[in-house]
């Protein structure tokens, strides 16, 4: 199972990649296009947002399952005890909760987005898709956030005793 995970780890990483890639070629293109062609990609605003929002939301299950988020480690000495490890599952689970609160948002703006026929301003993409993309991928990561290790520090297991 966990080499199954580790894989679509790596080729969902891959992907993304690429995806910042285009972003950065199409970017690159458009200033060049508006600054020495006068001309400037019709659409890149539109692709670049899609593509941001794609790559921000495909990532946020593999960054909440790495417990990769910002944190705050002024005061890890202490709460890094094993007697604080109730205190770290209920942050998880506030964490999963303000997760699926998203996910489920954005499931509601799906419906909202397709009964207006809502679309991006240039290319008139419907947005519908990307919502249930966001919605999916926020649902996941509030799984994974309940999933997810407890935080260990080694080095502090000597001196925090």
């Amino acid at each position: 199972m966990k080499v199954g995970l580790k894989t679509l780890e790596h080729w969902v990483g891959a992907l993304l990649v690429l995806m910042l890639l285009a972003m950065v070629a199409l970017t690159f293109t458009d200033v060049l296009g508006r600054r020495l062609l006068n001309t400037p990609v019709f659409g890149a605003n539109d692709i670049t947002e899609h593509l941001m929002a794609i790559i921000i939301f495909a990532g946020l299950p593999l960054l909440t399952a790495r417990r990769g988020h910002l944190s705050i480690d002024l005061f890890d000495h202490w709460l890094l005890r094993p007697a604080w490890r109730p205190w770290h599952k209920a942050v998880d689970v506030l964490i999963a909760a303000v997760l699926g609160l998203v996910a489920y948002e954005y499931f509601i703006a799906i419906g909202d987005a397709r009964s207006t026929n809502e679309v991006s301003q240039a290319l008139a993409i419907p947005r519908w898709w990307m919502y249930a993309f966001i919605s999916f991928t926020t649902a996941l990561a509030a799984v994974a956030a309940l999933l997810v290790d407890a935080p260990r520090h080694e080095h502090l297991g000597a001196s925090a005793s």
